[in-house]
């Protein structure tokens, strides 16, 4: 919506001053139209535009320099997956922290991939006989008496 279409509303509500009327005939919920009167009310035109719907506030840093290096020093001398490195963190550190932020501490520093050992194959048995069909084996089974 733009700014027209709401101080339409507003100047609608302001004409009227009844609020179900004007959102029935403008198509919007009565608390669409409080907030956009509150808005106006407060600063004029301004209060109509769209606010940014970033956060104001930025999270706090969860996992500092030293909580990483026990991380990557847990991952790299002992092999440990996600999960196993989680609960790890918290029997022996008493530090909870989710698999998402694991993830993203092993990402960061390019060691979200573990290095498994490759097992050894072994040689495909092939299945030869000297005669074909030498070792066949079928199943029969009665359809009718003396059949």
């Amino acid at each position: 919506m733009d700014v027209k279409t709401r101080l339409g509303w507003v100047r609608l509500y302001e004409q009227l001053g009844d609020a179900g009327l004007v959102c029935r005939r403008c198509g919007i919920s009565r608390p669409t139209l409080r907030k956009w009167w509150r808005r106006y009310q407060a600063a004029g035109l301004a209060g109509l535009e769209d606010e940014s719907r970033r956060p104001r506030r930025q999270v706090s840093q969860k996992v500092f320099a030293e909580q990483e290096a026990l991380i990557l020093d847990l991952r790299r001398t002992r092999q440990l997956g996600i999960k196993q490195l989680r609960h790890e963190l918290i029997r022996q550190h008493g530090l909870t922290l989710s698999l998402d932020t694991l993830h993203r501490v092993l990402v960061r520093h390019g060691a979200q991939h573990l290095q498994r050992r490759k097992l050894p194959r072994k040689g495909v048995k092939r299945y030869t006989r000297p005669i074909p069909g030498d070792r066949v084996q079928m199943d029969t089974c009665k359809i009718a008496p003396g059949v």
